[in-house]
């Protein structure tokens, strides 16, 4: 085990955001009630945390060293737990470590955004550009990765994948860089389409949603903040009243020139849910903050960021906004089975139910086609991350499998990855791997099949 700090809160309660910065490896992890044999993989999670140069300052909510966690299942059994930092230069200069090889591509190399597995790669993703760091099966990193030379600037923190084709479609941005760039990976690791796409100043964009014909754009109000990075922000976004807030509609082997924009009222969308096309329409569920990085520069959230849906009418260049859900959540996954086509049901995680708080994070299970909203609400002061839908097999209904999340308890101060049945979402957990530490609420989780 190597340490590079611990610290934590000598009075009061211990948050899940307190940094624990150990690297643990465990091999003895109790387990409560039956993991189902068909779970064959590890479910990662990534996102910022603190480390000793920056533990104890508040900081921006993207922002922090990259930290990896793990937990294997195979079997019935969950055969290890692991948590490492992601070696970027800062990490491995305070480690006494060599930085890992690999090519550059501007001043950041932290990929705290997302981790997924890509052609044989498992692949620590990060925001603005920043190149990708692969990791080994132990989730030691490896070095940096630009696709086999195939990528021509940065990348990106949360590219969307085809079921059908298996190829990754994205939109990179930079700062330095007057046009936004997409991108499609090829099955093969090797990007194999890019296209500029102009837009005015550097606006942030976390994804895009993917229909089986057209990708979409989110031209959003936060844009780069050249002051703020003189300030010496690690991440100089910010909200601009009266800038762009607009979609871009582009044929997936079309020509960025030829991207066809849709104006909307000004929000943000770190999140899309899903995308699919009916008719001449095209139908994106998303989850839609007010404003973000605005009022507070170092947080997003300012206004309670709600389930919409947005149905763009091709014929006659007009958008139709919908609101799904009042609940405030974040962080939906569907099926992934059903992404580019309709979809029935959406999970996100939510902070309060109705007018009453839970008291901590419940679970949302929504059916679209009803309007229906299911809860799984973990307790008082039980805090669950995202979930990841695993169906039980290649054939069978949209809920036909499992939900896995880290839940963290505050009373003990440790977290557990929970699995619930989709199909019975309010019912008992199908299993609980206990966890001997606390695993930080990170970013995205995402569960990598052997």
């Amino acid at each position: 085990m190597s340490v590079l700090a611990s610290r934590a809160p000598r009075n009061g309660l211990l948050r899940p955001t307190a940094p624990d910065v150990r690297e643990l490896t465990e091999l003895t992890l109790p387990v409560t009630g039956e993991l189902p044999r068909q779970l064959t993989g590890a479910l990662l999670g990534i996102g910022p945390h603190a480390s000793r140069q920056d533990a104890g300052a508040r900081q921006h909510a993207l922002v922090g060293d990259a930290m990896v966690h793990g937990i294997r299942l195979r079997d019935g059994r969950a055969e290890w737990y692991r948590n490492r930092w992601i070696r970027t230069d800062r990490i491995a200069r305070g480690l006494g470590e060599l930085p890992i090889p690999g090519p550059r591509h501007g001043l950041s190399d932290n990929t705290s955004g997302n981790v997924i597995r890509h052609a044989g790669r498992t692949l620590a993703l990060g925001e603005a550009g920043v190149l990708p760091i692969e990791l080994d099966r132990q989730l030691g990193s490896v070095a940096r990765f630009d696709f086999d030379g195939t990528l021509p600037h940065g990348f990106a923190a949360h590219p969307e994948c085809d079921p059908v084709t298996g190829e990754l479609f994205t939109v990179a941005y930079y700062h330095d860089l007057p046009y936004l760039e997409y991108l499609v990976v090829g099955v093969d690791g090797r990007v194999r389409k890019t296209e500029r796409v102009g837009v005015r100043g550097t606006p942030m964009m976390h994804s895009l949603s993917l229909t089986d014909r057209h990708v979409v754009l989110y031209d959003l109000p936060v844009r780069f903040d050249a002051g703020l990075a003189r300030a010496g922000s690690r991440c100089p976004y910010a909200w601009q009243d009266g800038g762009d807030s607009r979609l871009g509609v582009l044929a997936r082997e079309g020509s960025g020139a030829d991207v066809r924009w849709f104006d909307v009222d000004p929000c943000f969308v770190f999140h899309p849910v899903n995308a699919y096309e009916t008719g001449g329409d095209l139908v994106l569920d998303v989850v839609r903050h007010e404003r973000v990085f605005d009022r507070d520069r170092l947080a997003p959230g300012e206004s309670a960021p709600t389930l919409w849906r947005w149905t763009l009418h091709l014929a006659t260049g007009t958008v139709t906004e919908r609101q799904l859900d009042d609940i405030p959540q974040e962080f939906p996954r569907v099926d992934e089975r059903v992404k580019t086509m309709p979809h029935r049901y959406v999970y996100t995680v939510a902070s309060q139910v109705g007018s009453g708080a839970t008291g901590g994070s419940a679970l949302l299970k929504h059916d679209v086609g009803t309007g229906d909203v299911a809860v799984h609400d973990f307790g008082p002061r039980r805090t669950a991350g995202e979930a990841v839908f695993v169906p039980r097999g290649p054939i069978g209904a949209e809920d036909d499998g499992w939900l896995m999340t880290y839940v963290h308890d505050a009373d003990v101060d440790r977290t557990s990855l929970v699995v619930l049945n989709a199909d019975d979402f309010t019912g008992s957990p199908q299993a609980v791997v206990e966890l001997p530490v606390r695993v930080p609420p990170g970013l995205h989780v995402n569960w990598i099949v052997d």
